[in-house]
């Protein structure tokens, strides 16, 4: 289960009986965490056993380090590591009217950080908030931050909750084919509050050369998730608040609602109290509850591919690394599809 008081759960927790066991290894564990060898958990019907997982899908998978607790990260920086082989960048973002996150971060931040700036690697012509820029834009506004394709990356943002958008920069590195990224388990509210250094230096990475390619597969269209509505290739999980996907709030000025079939999982149901992420074995639970299948292809989507990161994140946790983000997400859904495919229960009882 989740760690009270504080406590951080990562990836070298072990999952619970009957979840998702790992397989022995000899690899020699590292500080703070480990690669890991899991199952994908199979849900069954409520109220039953998991299903046995079919032979091809009792593969063990090796994960990368997908998370780093803040004192893993506090002894690379006060051992001097950050540098060309691990990069710390900021990825904060806030409405304007509540707070400046580059602001923020030239008054304090992680020493040796650089700031992710969202606004800037995203396509600027899309009409859609934060959607995913070209392999040139990525490439070259990230060697400008010193990554190169053999950096280890950690993200971070300072939100409120603890994590909110450095699960969709783990998850663009990842798009444009990176290894090795991890998000700061707990955000840097946490990294304060137990005492972690803090800087205002600027410090000035060394460029470096990276080369995108991006993973179709880990991205979703419009067109596929038209298409999907029809055939169900996939399921579709959508991240955000309970009253927006239902369409009984709106959605930041938007009618809110849902794309048929989805399912509705919150992104802070996987965070503790703390803004940790849960233990695998919660991670698990809370899929299974929602009757998600991990052994299943899986698409997340939330209002405009943010915290639609969060259930990838959280289903690579329990073994699935494929999982596949709507990246328009209901910004593009509402403005795009006919008005028959946004599911709403406000619409409904009026009508």
């Amino acid at each position: 289960m989740a760690a009270a008081g504080g406590r951080e759960p990562g990836p070298s927790q072990q999952a619970g009986p009957g979840r998702c066991r790992p397989a022995r290894s000899s690899r020699a564990s590292r500080p703070a965490f480990r690669r890991r060898r899991h199952f994908v958990r199979v849900c069954g019907a409520p109220g039953s056993a998991p299903s046995r997982p079919r032979p091809s899908e009792m593969a063990p998978q090796v994960l990368g380090r997908a998370l780093v607790t803040a004192k893993w990260l506090s002894e690379a920086v006060r051992a001097g590591r950050v540098g060309t082989s691990l990069r710390v960048l900021d990825a904060s973002w806030y409405p304007p009217q509540e707070r400046n996150a580059r602001q923020e971060f030239k008054e304090r931040h992680i020493p040796g950080a650089s700031f992710f700036d969202i606004e800037e690697c995203r396509d600027q012509s899309s009409p859609y908030d934060f959607m995913l820029p070209s392999e040139s834009h990525f490439a070259d506004y990230v060697g400008r931050l010193g990554v190169s394709n053999d950096t280890h990356v950690v993200v971070y943002d300072g939100d409120e909750l603890g994590t909110f958008y450095a699960p969709r920069a783990w998850w663009m590195f990842r798009a444009f084919g990176h290894k090795e990224v991890s998000v700061l388990n707990g955000g840097f509210k946490n990294w304060v509050k137990e005492g972690h250094p803090v800087t205002a230096e600027v410090s000035q990475p060394t460029l470096a050369v990276f080369k995108a390619k991006l993973n179709t597969a880990l991205l979703k269209t419009f067109e596929e998730m038209m298409q999907n509505v029809g055939s169900l290739q996939f399921q579709v999980v959508d991240s955000r608040p309970e009253g927006r996907f239902r369409g009984t709030e709106l959605d930041q000025g938007l009618e809110s609602g849902h794309i048929p079939g989805a399912v509705n999982i919150p992104f802070r149901s996987f965070l503790t109290e703390t803004g940790h992420e849960k233990s695998i074995e919660e991670i698990q639970q809370i899929f299974c509850e929602n009757k998600v299948d991990l052994s299943k292809p899986l698409t997340a989507t939330c209002r405009k591919g943010v915290t639609a990161c969060h259930i990838a994140l959280a289903a690579y946790l329990c073994g699935k690394r494929d999982v596949a983000v709507y990246d328009g997400s209901w910004s593009e859904w509402f403005h795009r599809a006919p008005p028959h495919y946004k599911v709403s229960e406000l619409k409904r009882n009026k009508a």
